[in-house]
């Protein structure tokens, strides 16, 4: 059976207890249901089944127990009516886009997004006849010229990835609403621990849950919250059919993590906060990038948007360009060197190189990512390890 949570509790709470599911076992801790099929007791029942007269499991591309008391407990977290689970982030915005829009359909999306969903969007949701419009994130005025009779998605990260722009979720709703669009919201950086999109006015919300979700780089796995007629008909009718599906043994995987996340996302911010602000002492350093900081340009907007706390990324521009930006990662030690995010373990990369190196250069441009720019996801080793491990880098 599955335990409901308590519309009452705090995100913490429904993180350890939404969406229990228990056996007559009895267990304690949720078990993992690795099975492709189910077994029914006649051929009736078996029918009655895939007609959908009757609920319950089918076959685990599109229902499995685990995988359901994931997507149960991080739709609490969200406050969303339905979640569906996918087999990476990428197939989460490959899912929300192809079962809501159509041929001739229009999206409007920020210009900072991570390069592989730049990518999709132009190399091949434009070979279908979905256009998109990029804009800056925090331009509203941008958006609404954007906009236009076609216009069905507003797209967006916040913060962005990697210079951690904000932007204002509320502002950008009202204009999906004005328009008869849907606005969508990549909630990687922040998860539900520290921001919760819906309650800002968003439909959708996105999840790499490979990153915080899991929080240790073990597995990947995506997910969309939102409501029942938006995410759980449509987009759960194009995981049945098409199959990106995430595995049960993943889904136990970032279900069990869930149980931590407050907490873990806690400790993150505290570290970052403490490195963005060494950061912006240290010679050598042209810019730090971390809305935490008073300097932030979206600052005060984060403070409203982000009741959880700023995130646990920081990137900075190092004096030098690309040369500079190698020699500092190349002289670090404990730091590991790799383009995922939110794991316990501090990762460093440069994405002009990595992450955003399959852009155009306009594009890299645009978006700010010059050849100088570092990403820093910061973990959970002590931070004075973590600022000792970046001076040797910025020392050497």
């Amino acid at each position: 059976m599955t335990i409901d949570y308590d519309p009452e509790w705090g995100t913490a709470t429904r993180g350890v207890r939404a969406g229990t599911l228990r056996s007559p076992e009895g267990e304690h801790s949720s078990a993992i249901h690795m099975t492709s099929s189910f077994v029914f007791e006649s051929a009736e029942a078996c029918a009655a089944r895939f007609a959908g007269e009757d609920p319950g499991n089918i076959y685990s591309r599109f229902t499995n127990p685990t995988v359901d008391a994931f997507c149960q407990r991080l739709a609490a977290m969200e406050g969303g009516e339905c979640c569906v689970a996918t087999g990476s982030g990428m197939a989460a915005i490959l899912a929300t886009c192809l079962a809501t829009l159509q041929s001739g359909d229009h999206i409007v999306a920020a210009h900072t997004l991570f390069g592989s969903t730049i990518g999709l969007f132009n190399n091949y949701l434009g070979k279908l006849g979905i256009r998109t419009t990029f804009v800056a994130p925090d331009d509203l005025d941008a958006w609404q010229a954007a906009i236009g009779p076609d216009t069905r998605m507003l797209f967006v990260e916040t913060p962005s990835n990697p210079l951690t722009e904000v932007v204002d979720l509320a502002g950008l709703a009202a204009l999906a609403n004005a328009n008869n669009a849907r606005l969508v919201v990549d909630n990687c950086f922040c998860t539900p621990a520290l921001q919760r999109p819906l309650e800002h006015g968003a439909h959708i919300v996105i999840h790499s849950a490979t990153k915080y979700l899991d929080g240790q780089g073990r597995a990947l796995g995506g997910a969309v919250v939102g409501d029942a007629e938006t995410v759980g008909d449509q987009v759960f009718r194009f995981l049945r059919t098409c199959g990106p599906s995430m595995s049960p043994f993943n889904a136990w995987i970032f279900y069990k993590s869930l149980e931590t996340l407050e907490i873990r996302m806690r400790a993150h911010c505290e570290s970052a906060t403490r490195l963005a602000q060494w950061l912006e002492t240290q010679p050598g350093i042209d810019h730090v990038y971390y809305p935490g900081l008073s300097s932030h340009a979206q600052h005060e907007l984060a403070t409203r948007q982000q009741p959880g706390g700023f995130g646990g990324i920081v990137a900075f521009d190092v004096a030098g360009g690309r040369e500079a930006a190698f020699k500092l990662i190349n002289a670090t030690q404990m730091l590991s060197i790799t383009a995922n995010l939110g794991d316990t373990r501090t990762t460093i990369v440069h994405p002009a190189s990595t992450t955003h190196a399959r852009i155009s250069a306009e594009d890299r441009a645009r978006a700010g990512i010059g050849e100088g720019l570092v990403r820093v996801s910061v973990g959970l080793e002590n931070i004075d390890d973590i600022i000792a491990d970046l001076w040797r880098g910025l020392s050497g």
